[in-house]
């Protein structure tokens, strides 16, 4: 797999063609409109190539810089992601990402810097433990008041209207649903105590709902695996 990230100014005609055909695969509720909408407020993409150039998945970003208590901080919100079932055993997404990030980082330099993640699918709720040490929502503990607080800043600046804040949950006027054959999880999967929780806390997933996630972007905070991806070699870091 080459993953490449991408200023989206400059992704191709046959680029934004090709990120469209995919989502549009596996997810039900996807337009033309809606995708140009959504890509125009990302300023970063993030695509992964197999071999032979096909797309197999893709993830877009916007890193903005804003402040929270008086403080200035950096956040990266991730749009539209989508990786093709056959490249899921792939880890080139997320190591990408990650590295990615890391060099973004230097661009954006101010206070800390957060992940805002919304997620409908358990299989992306499931990076936060597998790459973070801190991350909420979680099952262990409770969200600490001032990261409740930022999440609810962050996500009322972000989505307005469409978040509920009572329930952590974003609800979009035309959500995204997973196409029959993706959706639900494996019985084997419900043993996992992460995917339990985005479960119980987000059991309007199946028809788009998004739960809010946040995570502080930090060395200290990754894992194990998360600091093998942080300093991993990657052609996606080079823009």
């Amino acid at each position: 797999m080459q993953a490449r990230l991408i200023p989206t100014h400059e992704l191709s005609e046959a680029d934004r063609h090709a990120m469209y055909n995919l989502l549009s695969r596996h997810f039900e509720g996807v337009t033309v409109g809606g995708f140009e909408r959504d890509l125009v407020e990302k300023n970063w993409a993030i695509l992964l190539n197999d071999q032979t150039g096909a797309l197999k998945g893709f993830s877009t970003l916007l890193f903005y810089e804003t402040e929270f208590a008086g403080e200035p901080l950096s956040v990266v919100y991730s749009g539209d992601t989508i990786v093709d079932p056959t490249a899921w055993s792939s880890l080139a997404l997320p190591q990408a990402w990650i590295a990615s990030v890391n060099k973004l980082r230097r661009w954006y330099p101010n206070g800390r810097l957060y992940w805002l993640l919304i997620s409908s699918g358990y299989r992306t709720y499931r990076f936060l433990p597998t790459f973070w040490r801190e991350f909420y929502p979680r099952y262990d503990r409770p969200t600490p008041a001032p990261v409740q607080a930022l999440m609810q800043q962050l996500s009322l600046d972000r989505f307005q209207s469409a978040y509920d804040a009572s329930a952590g949950i974003v609800r979009f006027a035309h959500p995204q649903q997973l196409r029959s054959g993706l959706d639900g999880v494996p019985l084997e999967r419900l043993h996992d105590a992460h995917i339990r929780f985005f479960l119980e806390q987000n059991p309007g997933h199946d028809r788009g709902d998004e739960l809010v996630c946040l995570t502080e972007i930090t060395e200290t905070n990754l894992t194990r695996a998360g600091r093998r991806m942080w300093f991993a070699e990657s052609e996606a870091i080079a823009v």
